[in-house]
Formats: structure tokens, sequence, C-alpha cells
């Protein structure tokens, strides 16, 4: 009888050592990493349990780990999120003899000749069977104020697609395609622009070898695209994209030409209307007054997006940061002007409501460009199991990268224990790796965590070590 009531308690005293002997093994296997690196990773199982945790209230850099807030306050803050985006869609008006291009926030409009859904072309449809002859042409994104970067990025993405200019009027995800291929050895490589809306200065160098080494830069607000360094001979034929800085104006600029070959004459100028940004597009200025917004006017035409859920999957398994930024401004409108500031008060909402202490982030924008982003891995897992429990929490966690399988998560945790059985959200950005999400452990049960390197040294990586210790744990519970 001594022996049978012994046993229990041999077993019970066990476990903290066995709980014990697995943070040590992550720790070690985070350790591995360069000098200098810091770590935080939280993992809790069912019940909200910790099982491991490293660093759980240090502040750290998030990258794209960012895309999670912002795509999960929309779902809790917009209503129909499966249903067509019927409010986001762009529209044309005429202004006596003047065009405008009105944009509200869709992250989708294409101006592509395989078009299908949400294509400019049907708007230049619309006017071309209105009228033969326009005067001025003019991009509007005043549905938002003039915030086309956000506060932290670092201004030599600018020239990037990952920097590209937010605007409420986005067309072709606001990027042009260059493409450079090899000319002869010793003179300049071949430049080529599918649509000349930028000058280019070309001072690249054709050089034997198939290596490329091409450089990009633009001053900001300039149409002025310098090409510099070197390609060789048998380089293979790869696509850039580069940033836009006005995208209302690259809009109207589109837009004439397609009128131009549905015959519409356009006699004047080519503009762009901005909002400037006030005091009063921050929600602690207006002090729960009502937001002033532009009025509605109404319009020739106005397309409907495809829903705003499935964008949700773009901005999540791709991380695509325009994306997110238009999201996070989109939320913003619900009770505010469309502001950044309106924006994060509607996630700060969605994280006071699931319990997530306020010291556990800050954030400046909706993507995680910015580096003055901070997030706590334990705060981050409490919002992440307090998704899991609302009514769109499964469309979400379908929305993340799935490990081995696709997005961003496509090349990790192959041939692994979390192949397909790990569901994350990624972030990179300099000196910084994020994972965060859900995890189907060894024994099948779902376990929900959050892990952050920052201060990552130049040419290391901590990715490898965080899936390391990812699978560690899915092995040990």
């Amino acid at each position: 009888m001594q022996r049978s009531l012994l046993l229990p308690l041999l077993l019970a005293a066990a476990s903290p050592a066995a709980a014990q002997s697995l943070q040590q093994k992550v720790e070690t296997t985070l350790a591995e990493a360069a000098t200098g690196t810091r770590f935080g990773l939280v993992v809790t199982d069912g019940e909200g349990r910790e099982i491991v945790a490293v660093n759980p209230d240090g502040r750290f850099i998030p990258a794209s780990n960012t895309k999670m807030f912002t795509t999960a306050a929309a779902y809790a803050s917009l209503p129909g999120l499966d249903q067509p985006d019927a409010a986001g869609g762009a529209a044309v008006r005429l202004e006596g003899q003047d065009l405008v291009l009105e944009g509200n926030g869709d992250a989708r409009l294409s101006s592509a000749d395989d078009c299908k859904v949400d294509c400019l072309a049907m708007l230049a449809d619309a006017v071309a069977a209105k009228t033969r002859q326009v005067r001025n042409i003019i991009g509007d994104d005043t549905r938002f104020p003039d915030q086309r970067w956000s506060p932290g990025m670092s201004w030599n993405n600018i020239p990037s697609s990952s920097g590209t200019g937010i605007s409420a009027l986005t067309l072709d995800d606001n990027e042009l395609v260059v493409e450079v291929t090899p000319g002869a050895v010793g003179a300049p490589a071949k430049v080529a622009l599918p649509l000349p809306y930028f000058t280019v200065d070309n001072r690249t160098v054709t050089v034997p070898g198939a290596e490329r080494k091409i450089g990009y830069d633009r001053a900001p607000n300039s149409t002025l695209l310098r090409l510099t360094g070197t390609i060789g001979v048998d380089a293979k034929p790869d696509p850039e994209s580069v940033g836009i800085d006005d995208p209302a104006h690259y809009a109207a600029w589109r837009l004439k030409g397609l009128l131009a070959a549905r015959g519409v004459k356009v006699t004047g100028a080519v503009s762009a209307r901005h909002r400037p940004l006030m005091p009063e597009d921050d929600p602690r200025n207006r002090a729960g007054a009502p937001a002033a917004r532009p009025p509605v006017q109404p319009a020739l035409a106005k397309l409907t997006p495809s829903p705003l859920a499935e964008d949700v999957v773009i901005i999540n398994k791709v991380s695509q940061n325009l994306h997110a930024e238009l999201l996070l401004r989109r939320t913003g409108l619900r009770r505010g002007t469309g502001s950044i500031a309106d924006g994060v008060a509607e996630v700060r909402t969605m994280l006071e409501t699931a319990g997530v202490p306020r010291t556990a982030w800050d954030l400046s924008d909706g993507s995680g460009m910015s580096s003055y982003n901070r997030v706590a891995p334990r705060g981050a897992v409490k919002m992440l199991r307090w998704i899991a429990a609302q009514p769109w929490g499964a469309a979400w966690r379908a929305s993340l990268p799935v490990a081995g399988v696709d997005g961003t998560l496509r090349r990790r945790f192959k041939g692994t224990a979390l192949e397909g059985r790990l569901f994350a959200k990624t972030g990179t950005l300099n000196a910084t790796n994020a994972l965060s999400g859900y995890l189907i452990a060894k024994s099948g049960k779902t376990l929900t965590f959050s892990a952050f390197a920052n201060d990552v040294p130049a040419d290391a990586g901590a990715t490898k070590f965080m899936d390391a210790a990812l699978v560690l744990i899915a092995e040990a519970n």
C-alpha cells in the first residue's frame, strides 16, 4: 500500500525536473547562435500553462509579426470580411471637365493586361462610354491622410518594393518592373521598363560570367531611377520590382494611357490630390469627438473588389507590406480618419479585450517595417490564444503560412516533426527574426508560441536555432 502511494508522488516530483530539462535544452540550443543575439520565447499548452519561457516579457522588434496584430484587428473590428469589399473599391467621377480617379483603400486594383476582376480598365471603359474628352486627370487618395511611409521605416527601403508609398489609391502593388539583361562585355546592360513611368540613368556595365550585382536607387519623390553595378554576359533574366512614391499620380498616369487606347482625348495634365496629415487625425487629439471625413461624391463607376478576408491571406502568407499598411488604415476608418494612429487605436482596443498588458507592445505601423515597433513574446502568445477562441479564429489561423508547405515557411522545417504541423507568421528585418503562431506537438496537442531574435550580428542568422528549439519542444510534448 505504501508503495502504491509513493509511485504517484515520485512521478509528480519528476515532472518539474522534466520541464526544467526541456527548458535547459531549449536554452542550450538558442545559445549556439552568434554571440550577442537576444532571444525571447514563450510556448504554452492548451490550458495556457507555459512550457518554456525565455525572456518572456522582454520587448523585441517584431518585424513582420506586426502583421498578426493588423490582420487580427481587422477581423475583430470590421464586419463582413468574407463579403465583397463594397466600400474599398476605386471609383471615377467627373468634376466639370476634369476626371477624378478616387481611391478608397483597396490594395488589389490592377492595370495588368490579363486582369479579370478589380481592373482599372473597367473604369476606363466607363469613362469612354460617357465622354470622348476630358481635361485633367486627378488621382485622389484623400480617403486617408498622406502618410506614405510609416514612422521608423528605414529610408533606404523607399526605392524598393518593400518600401513603396502607401496610398488610398493603390495600383499594381505600387510597383514597377525593371528588366535588366546583359549587353556586350564592356557595354552597359540593356534596361527595359514595360511601363515607362520612370526615367532611367543607366550606369551599369556588362562583365564576363553570369553574376548579377545590380543596384537601384532613387531620391524620394523622384522619377529618375539610377541603375549601377555589373551584370555577367551570361546572366539569366531576373526582373526586379521597384517602389513608387506617389501611387495616386501613377494611377492617374496609367489611366490616361488606358483612356488614350479607347479614343478618349486628355487635353490637360495628370496630377495627384492628397490630404495632409493633421492633428485631428490622431484620436488622442480628437478626445472622443467624431472624426471628420471627406464627403462621399457620386461616382460615374465604382469597383467592388473581392472580400478583404482574401487579402488577409495574401498579407500573412507572403508577408505583403503594402497590403498590411492599407488594412491598418482601413481598420482605422471604422471610428477615425484612416490614419496610422486610428488603426493602432483599433489594435489597442483588441489587445485590451484580449487582456494583453500595455507594456507588451508598441506599434507604429501595420506591416513591421518600422524599427519603432516592440512586442513581448508573452503578450503575443496571450493574443494568439485569444484569437483562437474567437468565431473568426479558424479563418485567421488558416491565413498563416504552413511549415514546409507554403508562403514564407515553404522552405523551413522540411523533414522535421513540424513539417505541415506548424502554422505561424514569420518576420525578418535588419538584425531581427521572428516566428509566432501554433504548432501540433508529437502528442497531437496544439501549442501556442512566440519566438523573437533581435540584435543578430551581420552575416549571422537566428532562424535555424529558433526552428531547432521549436522542434525540440514539439518532440517533447
